[in-house]
C-alpha cells in the first residue's frame, strides 16, 4: 500500500524542507545531475512535488499522492497516478528513469526495479538517489524515524542492498556518486560530489538495462 498519508497531510511542511535545507537540496541535485543523459526522454518515479524533476528538466512523472501530483503539475510536469511497483505505462518507453528519496517508501523494492526495467528502452539507465542507511545521516534518520511525520513509515536501504537488488533485476554497468558529508545542521554551502559510496550520506547509483 502506497505510503502517501504524510504527503497528503503535510505538503507545506514537505516543501519547506527544501527551503530550510537549501544546501543539502542543491548538493543532491548536483549529484543526480551528473548521471543524467543529455537530451533524452526521462521519467521520475515517485516524482513527489517535482522538486527534482523540474530543475533537472524531466517532463514526466508517476506519483501516488494526489496533493503531490497537483504541486508537480504546477511546476509543468506531466504526472500520472501510480506506484513504483505497478507503473501504468508501456514497455520500453523511456531513455532513463529517476528515483530520488523514493525507495525508502516503496513496499517492494525488487518489484519497483522490475517495473523500471520494463518501461526503459534497451541500453537505457535507472538513476537512484537515496539516503544510505549505513551513513551518518541514514543511521540518524533510522534511529529517530518514529519522530518524523514523513519517515515513520520509511524502510531505509543500504547501498549494498540496493546494488544486490539491481543486479538480481538484470541491471549492470553500475556507477556511483556521493555527497552530503556534513551534518545538516552544519551545512553552510553546496557540498562536493565524489565518486563511489561509503562516505557521503546521499548516494546516487546509475544502472544500465
Amino acid at each position: 500500500m502506497a505510503k502517501i498519508e504524510p504527503f497528503e497531510k503535510y505538503a507545506t511542511k514537505y516543501e519547506d524542507w527544501f527551503t530550510s535545507h537549501k544546501f543539502a537540496y542543491e548538493s543532491e541535485l548536483k549529484a543526480v545531475r551528473q548521471h543524467l543523459p543529455l537530451n533524452k526522454k526521462g521519467i521520475e518515479i515517485g516524482v513527489g512535488s517535482g522538486r527534482f524533476a523540474a530543475p533537472l528538466g524531466i517532463k514526466f512523472g508517476v506519483e501516488p499522492s494526489t496533493r503531490m501530483r497537483e504541486i508537480a503539475r504546477s511546476r509543468g510536469i506531466e504526472v500520472i497516478a501510480g506506484v513504483a511497483e505497478a507503473i501504468p505505462l508501456k514497455d520500453s518507453t523511456f531513455d532513463f528513469a529517476l528515483l530520488v528519496t523514493t525507495i525508502c517508501f516503496v513496499d517492494d523494492l525488487a518489484a519497483s526495479f522490475r517495473e523500471a526495467y520494463r518501461i526503459l528502452k534497451p541500453g537505457a539507465c535507472l538513476i537512484i538517489g537515496f539516503i544510505d542507511r549505513d551513513s551518518p545521516m541514514g543511521k540518524l534518520y533510522d534511529k529517530h524515524k518514529k519522530d518524523s511525520v514523513f519517515y515513520h513509515m520509511a524502510n531505509f536501504r543500504s547501498a549494498g542492498e540496493v546494488i544486490s537488488v539491481l543486479e538480481k533485476t538484470g541491471f549492470g554497468g553500475l556507477a556511483f556518486s556521493q555527497t552530503i558529508f556534513k551534518d545538516l545542521s552544519n551545512a553552510d554551502r553546496v557540498e562536493p560530489v565524489k565518486s563511489g559510496y561509503g562516505e557521503g550520506s546521499f548516494v546516487v547509483i546509475r544502472a544500465t538495462k
